[in-house]
């Protein structure tokens, strides 16, 4: 299996062997349930979908429930396909832990990020602040698009003030620092998108496996 769904439950610290903090986000995947397999044969590829937190039914959409019931599984919140790894074989019904990402070092993590709203070219693209002398009152606005009688319009792509995020973010290489299997956490280095008990994806990076060995 290339990948799990997770949730943020928070960051803390772990010391290494050398007794130095590290600061990790926490994920709990708990047990993923394999609603449906892919096949080659049939799909034209190999995959699983994977489902997460499991759901009363009149929680879940009539398509989607009518999906379980004829899959024969426990309706669940999310549901996502993953690859499945060279000669791997699973079935409907299995439960998918952690211990998948037993020999794994490095992974990526698919979240959204905390929106934040309408904000400024300061905070969002930390432009700097201008002077509050002489008079001037342009202080933490943008100032001039840099348009003029040619070419008359504003390029697409201009950094000014807008929405700021709630967007779909991937980081890649996140170094994996310890497995609880009993209680289904992932422990992983530095931060990740989202905010706490926010939904996450995580899949093996097979770049960085490659050329750490």
């Amino acid at each position: 299996m290339q990948g799990l769904i997770g949730k943020k439950v928070g960051m803390t610290r772990i010391f290494d062997e050398a007794g130095r903090s590290i600061a990790v986000t926490v994920i709990e995947t708990g047990k993923n349930v394999v609603h449906q397999v892919k096949t080659i044969e049939k799909d034209g590829y190999s995959a699983a979908q994977l489902g997460f937190q499991e759901v009363d039914e009149k929680k879940t959409t009539k398509p989607r429930l009518g999906h379980f019931k004829k899959l024969s599984t426990t309706p669940t919140k999310v549901i996502r396909e993953f690859k499945l790894d060279q000669g791997e074989q699973v079935n409907a019904g299995q439960k998918i832990g952690v211990e998948i990402l037993e020999n794994v070092k490095y992974v990526d993590i698919i979240g959204t990020s905390k929106g934040r709203g309408h904000t400024g070219t300061i905070k969002r693209y930390n432009f700097e602040r201008g002077r509050e002398t002489h008079g001037n009152t342009n202080v933490r606005e943008r100032g001039s698009s840099g348009a003029n009688t040619f070419p008359a319009r504003v390029f697409p792509g201009l950094r000014m003030s807008g929405h700021m995020g709630a967007e779909r973010v991937t980081i890649k290489k996140v170094k994996v620092i310890a497995l609880d299997k009993e209680s289904g956490l992932v422990f992983v280095e530095g931060s990740i998108p989202g905010f706490d008990n926010a939904i996450c994806y995580l899949r093996k990076n097979i770049t960085k496996q490659s050329h750490t060995g």
